[in-house]
């Protein structure tokens, strides 16, 4: 696995990447210290999997950032790891594109655990943000937006997955790789505005799109 991480302080990048070599054992870790320099290394290597993203950094920020490595490379998960612990920044990040966030308060563990979950597919929320006072960030917006254009076969993805199939049971059903699978719940969050698949589900049906 390539990971890279993009961050402005050469601590925490040391840290991390020493954090996640231990945790992914053969994987390559990266280095950027600003967007600038990360969204060069994006387009260095096709062969990245994943990229962790501090939100604070100098030049363009961290949020300005998410939405371009989506744009240069739209199957690339991007998971902010931030010192901000507001749900605003986190419903802000993940509208954005981000499929995860984590904040730099949480264990080792908790940023492992956070990166295998996104890398099948899924989007990481830190509990904090299930608390009642940050149900917003929860909140399906998509039903209050025009019906989203998903092609036949994301809409064949939309409706097993509603019916709680995991993408490994999906690729199955649909002769498709694991991979491919991810890619395509990937773009049905994007599209539909949601950050996991419980809404996607409830979005799909109260836009009867299933």
């Amino acid at each position: 696995m390539k990971i890279l991480i993009v961050d402005d302080h050469s601590v925490v990048r040391e840290g991390v990447a020493a954090l996640l070599l231990s945790g992914f054992a053969g994987s390559c870790v990266l280095e950027a210290h600003d967007c600038a320099r990360g969204l060069d290394i994006v387009e260095e290597h096709a062969d990245l999997d994943i990229v962790v993203l501090d939100l604070g950094l100098p030049g363009m920020g961290g949020m300005s950032a998410i939405p371009e490595f989506g744009r240069r490379r739209p199957t690339l998960p991007v998971i902010v790891l931030s010192s901000s612990e507001n749900a605003h920044d986190v419903k802000e990040a993940l509208a954005l594109g981000a499929l995860g966030y984590v904040p730099k308060s949480a264990s080792r563990q908790t940023l492992l655990d956070a990166m295998e979950f996104v890398l099948k597919g899924h989007v990481y929320v830190p509990p904090f943000t299930l608390l009642p006072d940050a149900a917003p960030v929860v909140a399906c917006e998509a039903v209050e937006e025009p019906p989203p254009h998903l092609t036949t076969r994301q809409l064949e993805v939309l409706k097993l997955l509603s019916r709680g199939l995991s993408n490994k049971e999906i690729g199955n059903t649909l002769d498709l790789s694991e991979k491919t699978v991810k890619v395509h719940v990937t773009s049905i969050f994007r599209s539909l505005h949601v950050i996991n698949r419980t809404q996607a589900a409830s979005a799909a049906r109260q836009g009867n799109l299933i």
